[in-house]
């Protein structure tokens, strides 16, 4: 007999609205929930897909630990007894930093991922801390930290309200959105065109969100910060400026750019100067308007000053903060708003990477580090001799794998938490796999904080847990027990620990609707059937639309929004400022003293002229990075891992449509089909991210079909952005052959030889 739950997808950014249909314990169909709140019935190939993703037969039922070389299945108790006795005495021993924590992506698509990874980095006390972030978006956080002095602080466009969207690097009817939670990205484009509105994309490809375009700029790679510099100072230039309220440091910007003016950056981007003008002027002129940058202009040698000057354009034109323009939503989780004014700010390294040297950005090193901090010896400090991998799978997803890889191999002890025996995880000591999606409970923490529309939603897990299962909150409060030296301690202690210490300060703080009350008696008012709800009855409670425990009757908490099941509309973006600002002045810092050192360095770029090809990466609809190759319905069709490569540039090659292809960069070489094709510019080829399952010793049976090529191995992890130690992954020098060039090995004989 069937029946229906409701989920909120956790497998992209759009966090859309399901309605699984259930036979038994085995979802049979996901369609879009009509009456969510937020996503209102949309769905994409992946939420589509969820059933298969949930069933996927791959996925580890039980914990592994390795014995006698083997990684063999073992009890709960086994595992976590395992972890103590292997992490521990390298704690002892080394200290804190000699053991690396590595975050993936998925962890901001779980509950669990929200809630404890920094209770074990807190544990932990380690500085050897590597996330995604740092392939991906850290130049977003570190330039909203300098500006705003939150790295979380991250304003997104108004999509229902604007008349003016300028696109960089960015192209959400692939990805769905990035930093800017949005179901139907595509109906939101095409809406904003239907009432009269622009939309503006700048990209080196022909994507399908620029086949959407009014206007579409096809900008040389890497060149972002230098059109959007050359924009601003149009702005200052012909007196076009309108800057919001709250901000300090116009003029020096105006300054800082002077020289960076169209014609100056025309020949570096490849865009006439004319072209450059008529962008500036459009969106000066638009009644609202909003810039949105992403990881195209992120993962570039500089994604700093190009997230930045996102903001900058927005500021100058009047449109932050300000609706139809960039917002600052406000998520239901978030702490209780304290009154404006100065607060501590951000501050940029703090400390450094022990082999190079890198700063820190946001309590991270870049994980383009990790396999030389694990690797090589110096005379500061210990190497990296043991590894927490939560939900990441590094090997394919940072600079030169074929490095990691070997690296991995060398460590005293490593433990991944991780569904899947994948490129990363083959080489753990121990594997903890969380159960499938929909035998999880989901509130997104992170993802509202990003939200087109303040909305809160909460599904419970829509069938129960299945016998000889561990729910993934359980599993990393075992890890940070096991870790710090509570190994057999009750996981619900974890809870409550934050429980008390959360209600403890928030008490004391003469802003917070409980000031001066008991916190224990607070704890006692606390409802749900786990200590993770809990946890999120009390974030509701003491969050900007929170009952204040009684304060506010009409207020969310745990029970109301159980209550509404489709989720609880809280209305549009609205200004903010100036109460979300942190810096030190309490006023947006428009120019932050190491955006201002850095742009020496971008004016050096005017000279610069790459020759040959370079490579960029792409997105498409059914992936998420390397998550969803082991589905067959997400693989196949236009979803291959093939070179994009511009007519012109495969005939001079000598390149045919279909053949193998010979791609070489500065940390390697891979092989893959070509695909000619004018959705590339001239001089550009583009591979997908997240391919790459060839490795041995894993266990991924339907992407091993096919497993495509490592893009990242043609990187060898040298080239940073320097303030925020993203990954340079956009825009590198490349050579490409065919594969019938003498001496050319495929990447299947170059893994057989090296394993």
């Amino acid at each position: 007999m069937s029946r229906t739950a409701l989920r909120i997808c956790p497998l992209c950014e759009a966090t859309c609205g399901l309605t699984l249909t259930i036979e038994g314990t085995r979802v049979t169909r996901a369609r879009g929930d009509r009456d969510d709140v937020f996503s209102k019935g949309f769905i994409c190939p992946k939420g589509a897909s969820f059933g298969a993703v949930d069933a996927d037969p791959d996925r580890l039922r039980t914990p592994l630990v390795r014995r006698d070389g083997e990684l063999r299945e073992a009890t709960w108790e086994e595992a976590f007894d395992a972890v103590a006795a292997g992490i521990r005495p390298v704690v002892e021993r080394y200290g804190p930093n000699s053991v690396g924590v590595v975050l993936g992506n998925p962890n901001v698509h779980t509950m669990a991922g929200a809630l404890y990874p920094a209770l074990l980095l807190a544990g932990l006390g380690t500085r050897s801390v590597f996330t995604a972030s740092t392939v991906d978006q850290m130049p977003k956080h570190v330039s909203s930290g300098l500006l705003f002095g939150d790295a979380h602080a991250i304003p997104v466009p108004d999509l229902d309200h604007t008349d003016h969207l300028l696109l960089i690097g960015a192209n959400p009817l692939e990805s769905n959105g990035s930093l800017c939670t949005a179901p139907d990205f595509p109906g939101k484009l095409k809406a904003l065109k239907a009432r009269g509105g622009t939309l503006v994309v700048i990209d080196p490809r022909r994507t399908r969100t620029a086949k959407l375009a009014d206007r579409h700029i096809a900008v040389r790679p890497g060149t972002d910060a230098l059109l959007l510099a050359a924009m601003a100072q149009v702005l200052f230039d012909e007196g076009l400026t309108e800057p919001t309220p709250h901000v300090q440091g116009v003029e020096e910007v105006a300054d800082a750019l002077r020289e960076f003016t169209p014609e100056a950056v025309a020949a570096a981007c490849d865009v006439e100067a004319d072209v450059i003008r008529a962008l500036a002027r459009e969106l000066a002129a638009a009644p609202t308007a909003a810039v949105y940058g992403r990881i195209g202009s992120c993962t570039v040698p500089h994604g700093t000053l190009a997230s930045w000057l996102v903001d900058v354009l927005n500021i100058l034109t009047g449109n932050l903060d300000r609706p139809g323009g960039a917002l600052f939503p406000q998520a239901a989780t978030d702490k209780t708003p304290r009154p404006a004014g100065p607060g501590r700010g951000f501050a940029l390294g703090r400390w450094h990477s022990r082999v190079s040297r890198h700063p820190e950005a946001k309590g991270e090193l870049p994980l383009s580090a990790l396999a030389e901090e694990i690797d090589t010896a110096t005379e500061e400090g210990e190497p990296v001799r043991a590894l927490l991998v939560v939900a990441a799978n590094p090997v394919l997803s940072a600079p030169d794998g074929d490095r990691l890889d070997k690296a991995l191999e060398s460590l005293d002890f490593m433990v991944s938490v991780d569904p899947y025996l994948n490129e990363t995880a083959r080489h753990a000591d121990v594997v903890l796999p969380p159960p499938p999606p929909s035998q999880s409970p989901h509130h997104d923490f992170a993802f509202n904080t990003f939200a087109v529309r303040n909305q809160v939603r909460y599904t419970r897990p829509a069938i129960p847990l299945e016998p000889g299962r561990m729910a993934e909150t359980e599993i990393l409060a075992r890890l940070i027990l096991a870790v710090t030296g509570m190994h057999g301690a009750d996981p619900a202690a974890v809870d409550q620990m934050v429980i008390d210490q959360t209600l403890g300060k928030a008490v004391e703080e003469p802003h917070s609707p409980v000031h001066g009350r008991d916190p224990r008696e607070l704890a006692t008012l606390l409802t749900g059937d786990t200590g993770p709800e809990r946890r999120l009855d009390m974030m509701l409670r003491l969050g900007p639309y929170g009952d204040g425990f009684g304060v506010r009757p009409d207020g969310l908490s745990l029970q109301k929004l159980l209550a509404h099941p489709h989720g609880i509309d809280l209305g549009p973006l609205r200004p903010r400022l100036p109460q979300p600002l942190k810096t030190r002045s309490g006023k947006v810092e428009l120019l932050p003293q190491p955006i201002a050192d850095d742009l020496p360095r971008l004016k050096r770029a005017l000279e610069e002229r790459p020759g040959g090809l370079v490579l960029v990466g792409r997105r498409h609809l059914r992936s998420n990075n390397s998550w969803m190759h082991n589905v067959p319905a997400l693989t196949g069709g236009s979803n291959r891992c093939t070179l994009h490569i511009h007519p012109e540039d495969a005939e001079r090659l000598g390149v045919r449509d279909g053949a193998p292809v010979r791609v070489k960069g500065a940390g390697g070489e891979v092989t893959a089909p070509a695909e000619v094709t004018d959705d590339v510019r001239r001089g550009v080829v583009s591979l997908p991210h997240g391919w790459g399952h060839s490795r041995p010793g894993t266990r991924l049976s339907h992407a091993a079909t096919d497993p495509g090529v490592n893009v990242n191995q043609l990187l060898d992890g040298r080239l940073l952005d320097p303030l925020s130690g993203n990954a340079v992954l956009n825009g590198v020098p490349v050579e490409v052959a065919p594969e019938t060039a003498p001496g050319c090995a495929s990447v299947t004989e170059k893994l057989t030889a090296l394993t």
